[in-house]
């Protein structure tokens, strides 16, 4: 009788990624992306820190994904970067299309010009 019992079966797991609309990586089913956990763990976060600031992310998922990114580094800093820059240029356009300053020198002279007086801020 042999006392070796026969070997152990893993089965590997997929990263819990999905992606969203945007190109963005989400963690497992919840709304958190893969820029957020990796943020909090660049910052110094345990896992186990990770998980009581994303609550809705399961622990296993945040350990998953650190252990995606530190065997694939180089193609998830690639990610980040690129979506850094998307976020920058996104901002970029927002403040040009929504410049706040502008729009209240327009407003400003829309009602000089009609001879209004200019309407005061509420009060609380």
């Amino acid at each position: 009788m042999s006392l070796m019992s026969a070997p152990a079966k893993f089965q590997a797991t997929s990263p819990p990624f999905r992606w969203d609309e945007a190109g963005g990586i989400r963690i497992g089913s919840s709304r958190v992306t893969l820029d957020s956990i990796l943020a909090s763990y660049h910052n110094g976060s345990t896992p186990e820190e990770i998980a009581i600031q994303y609550s809705v992310v399961r622990l296993e998922d945040i350990y998953s994904t650190i252990a995606y990114y530190l065997n694939h580094r180089q193609e998830i800093d690639s990610y980040l970067e690129q979506r850094s820059q998307q976020s920058q240029q996104l901002r970029q356009q927002l403040s040009q299309k929504h410049n706040l300053v502008d729009l209240r020198q327009r407003l400003l002279a829309r009602y000089q010009s009609k001879g209004e007086s200019i309407p005061s801020a509420p009060s609380h």
